[in-house]
């Protein structure tokens, strides 16, 4: 199927990180056909020469490449830019997908997948890893000494000290401190995320909870600001302005 160009796709720079060439000829003719700049990857060495050299808005990274774990490099991703990321995985790889999304992807994918639920899956990435996707994106919220600021994505701590935040962090965050003190069920939080609709088995909500209870929470094993409603999902309890 032909790809319609969205108005968001255009100049957009992705990567496809991929060691098999049909899917690395057939992805860039599709993303290309639908506006995007693409660049291709095939092994470790070629993705940091790929990001010394250009910068990406989005990579889509398979996570088993020939001389390198993908995971390892979604570390580096995440110590080199603010690129979003897309994981490629097998059915099989959910310990994987766990912990890509740990590390700070953004979304991931299974093979095989068709090209149509990529795009639509990069698209989905894109509107939220944008400052101006979401208009209630303006201004500053601050609790327990915290401060958000929802334009700079960035978070400063009760001492003065800026913490970052992936694109889901953030995005959770932002839900959570938009309505304090109401019980925000899993569906309500998974599509704050990633668009994705929630299955029983998808541990996404869970493991940005737990990253974000460690960045912010005075003792994460005891969490006071963001509390479980088990069987419903979570609230975020303190007080915000």
């Amino acid at each position: 199927m032909r790809a319609v160009p969205a108005s968001n796709s255009l100049g957009v720079r992705i990567a496809v990180v991929d060691d098999e060439p049909t899917i690395q000829e057939t992805l860039k003719a599709y993303f290309e056909t639908a506006g995007f700049l693409v660049f291709t990857a095939d092994s470790a060495d070629a993705f940091r020469r790929l990001v010394d050299r250009e910068r990406i808005d989005l990579f889509l990274l398979d996570i088993k490449l020939p001389d390198c774990d993908g995971l390892t490099l979604m570390r580096e991703i995440r110590d080199r830019t603010d690129a979003a990321v897309i994981l490629v995985t097998s059915r099989s790889d959910e310990i994987d997908r766990v912990v890509g999304l740990e590390l700070g992807a953004d979304d991931y994918v299974t093979k095989p997948f068709s090209t149509r639920e990529l795009l639509a899956r990069v698209n989905s990435v894109l509107r939220r890893t944008r400052t101006d996707a979401k208009a209630d994106r303006v201004g500053v919220r601050r609790f327990a000494g915290w401060t958000l600021d929802l334009e700079s994505h960035r978070l400063t701590s009760p001492a003065g000290e800026s913490s970052r935040l992936t694109h889901g962090e953030f995005d959770l965050l932002a839900a959570l401190t938009r309505y304090p003190g109401k019980i925000m069920s899993r569906d309500e939080l998974i599509a704050s995320v990633t668009d994705r609709e929630w299955n029983p088995n998808d541990r996404t909500i869970d493991v940005l909870i737990s990253r974000l209870r460690r960045k912010i929470e005075p003792e994460p094993g005891r969490p006071s600001l963001i509390a479980t409603e088990y069987g419903i999902g979570y609230v975020f309890t303190e007080p915000v302005t």
